[in-house]
């Protein structure tokens, strides 16, 4: 049966771990790096991207097409296995975590469900998960709650036959706000503060694999 290309990306609020340390090059975020600096692959030799990747930071080594001159057209070969990519998918961000929590809601959990739903008959090649805070408290403090709570994701994506090494996380903290100036310079904690810093209490996860 052909192989088709399965995206699947969850956007929601949560914050989360790098239970993986991921070395970046300097300038470019659009791949993933290992603790050496080399890209990392997946099981089908594939660089793998993050959300942030952009034709302008191709590199050789994973898309030599991009960054050399176009040839003659050749003759057409067999058709390959098709690349994995993702779709994104938009989730309310308080149905995951409440406010400085990092215990998962039921409606979280019911969503994480639906994920896991999708999962079945695909070979999965990798779970990428980034995690943020909204800016109430600490930056430590943050970054800890962020890392908190994508572990919270993780057990429970374990739980439900993930495997534990398919699951990369990272927290960013507070670091990466998507309300902007919407609420504010405010530091002081109120609940209207809390309410319009919502939409920063979210995590991305990126689900990459192939239809079977």
């Amino acid at each position: 049966m052909n192989k088709q290309i399965s995206k699947i990306t969850l956007l929601a609020a949560l914050g989360m771990s790098a239970s993986v340390a991921l070395a970046q090059v300097p300038n470019n975020d659009g791949y993933l790096f290992d603790t050496r600096g080399l890209v990392a692959k997946s099981g089908f030799g594939l660089c793998w991207k993050t959300t942030r990747w952009t034709p302008a930071m191709a590199i050789a080594e994973c898309d030599p097409e991009l960054v050399k001159k176009p040839e003659a057209p050749k003759p057409a070969a067999p058709a390959a296995t098709p690349k994995p990519a993702a779709q994104k998918v938009t989730l309310a961000a308080d149905a995951l975590f409440d406010f400085d929590k990092a215990v998962l809601r039921p409606e979280g959990k019911a969503k994480l469900d639906d994920v896991t739903g999708k999962l079945k008959g695909m070979k999965l090649e990798v779970i990428i998960a980034v995690g943020h805070t909204d800016r109430i408290g600490s930056d430590k403090y943050n970054q800890k709650l962020s890392e908190k709570r994508a572990e919270a994701v993780k057990a429970y994506l374990v739980g439900k036959g993930v495997e534990p090494n398919r699951v990369y996380t990272e927290g960013k903290g507070e670091k990466q706000p998507v309300t902007g100036d919407k609420c504010g310079k405010s530091e002081k904690k109120s609940k209207q503060l809390i309410e319009c810093l919502q939409p920063d209490r979210r995590v991305e996860i990126e689900v990459i694999g192939t239809q079977q």
